[in-house]
């Protein structure tokens, strides 16, 4: 009875294996974006990679993600100390802003998250923030370094929200609270409700990643759109087909570990993972916006590095985005690490880098000074 029970199961498995590789392709996969890679963005900036700040910064990289990441110790355990050492980075240090907090509503959703205002903050010139951290870990205490330098540049009244993080919830919770921050800030600011003169929205990483879902979103649903956007090193393709995660992999020292958990799957069961994990196909618009339709957003501007392992994934969005006849501007510094904007203190770069995006939301009309 053996022989005739393998003869039925045979086309069963053959149908099975088939329909899955159709769910890949179709469903988890996207659009072939490699038709994007011919697109010629230079690198705009070149600095010395053996000058004082990127060594000091390599060195720092080091010890805060590589060596961490090689120690053991339990999945769950490993997580809370990375979040904690994230916090740190907002703690140990002073700002010349006052933080307040403030919670984002919207029905029976409430996002907590922190005000940041300058000196003589104009409180209806509002930005929203949203941190990076692989949708895991960070907050806005954790980006207070990027933040504080932006309100102080732009005299704006900056909002970053904590929305929902991985694992313990699902991905689209993230995106939803960070909708529902955006359309917050627009009817809210520091001292309550009032109307928005002017807003901006952006972030870094996964952060990046959900400020273009979100003006996506605000395009589609026909809300008050951002007068200006920006992207700094934004995660823009969840199927992560990007040529750099390979060619970048052992010069991006902060995503590194990331990177080599990826690169160690086999790519059609690493989608399927992350359609279970996340709840959501990798291919969707809503957490890959590059596989949106990209026309009709708002001025951006993306900031990458050429040594980060997300630099074709903010590449190929920028040439989307110009082939969608959308305004966008990229500028590309080499040498630098993934978010080198947060090393203010040691790295000329970083605050080079925060100037020129304070001067492009100025530009936009997006500024207080």
């Amino acid at each position: 009875m053996l022989l005739p029970a393998l003869a039925i199961g045979a086309p069963a498995a053959a149908v099975a294996g088939i329909a899955a590789a159709a769910v890949t392709r179709f469903h988890l996969s996207g659009e072939d974006l490699s038709k994007y890679d011919g697109a010629d963005y230079p690198v705009d900036f070149t600095p010395d990679p053996n000058s004082e700040g990127v060594l000091a910064v390599n060195d720092y990289l080091v010890e805060n993600f590589i060596m961490p990441a090689a120690s053991e110790g339990r999945s769950k355990d490993k997580l809370a100390e990375k979040r904690k050492r994230f916090e740190e980075i907002g703690l140990t240090r002073d700002f010349d802003c006052e933080f307040r907090d403030g919670v984002a509503k919207s029905g029976k959703t409430k996002v907590p998250g922190e005000w940041t205002l300058p000196d003589d903050c104009d409180p209806s010139r509002r930005i929203l923030y949203l941190h990076g951290g692989a949708h895991t870990v960070g907050s806005a205490i954790s980006h207070r370094p990027i933040i504080t330098n932006l309100a102080n540049r732009t005299g704006c009244a900056v909002f970053a929200p904590n929305y929902r993080l991985l694992p313990e919830n699902p991905r689209m919770a993230g995106v939803i609270d960070c909708r529902v921050a955006y359309e917050w800030i627009a009817a809210n600011g520091p001292d309550g409700r009032g109307k928005a003169t002017s807003i901006a929205i952006g972030g870094d990483s996964a952060g990046g990643n959900l400020a273009l879902s979100v003006i996506n979103w605000v395009r589609d649903e026909k809300k008050r759109a951002a007068d200006a956007v920006f992207a700094i090193s934004p995660a823009t393709d969840t199927t992560f087909t990007s040529p750099s995660l390979r060619e970048n992999f052992e010069t991006d020292l902060m995503l590194k570990p990331i990177a080599q958990s990826i690169l160690k799957v086999p790519h059609p069961l690493l989608l399927w993972s992350l359609w279970r994990g996340n709840r959501i196909s990798p291919a969707n618009p809503v957490v890959s916006p590059i596989f949106a339709d990209l026309s009709n957003l708002p001025p951006t501007l993306v900031h990458v590095s050429a040594k980060e392992i997300l630099y074709d994934d903010a590449r190929r969005y920028a040439a989307k985005r110009a082939a969608c006849n959308s305004p966008v501007t990229i500028q590309t510094w080499d040498h630098m690490s993934h978010v080198w904007h947060v090393f203010d203190r040691i790295l000329p770069e970083a605050n080079d880098a925060l100037d020129l995006i304070a001067d492009f939301l100025r530009e936009h009309n997006a500024s207080a000074r």
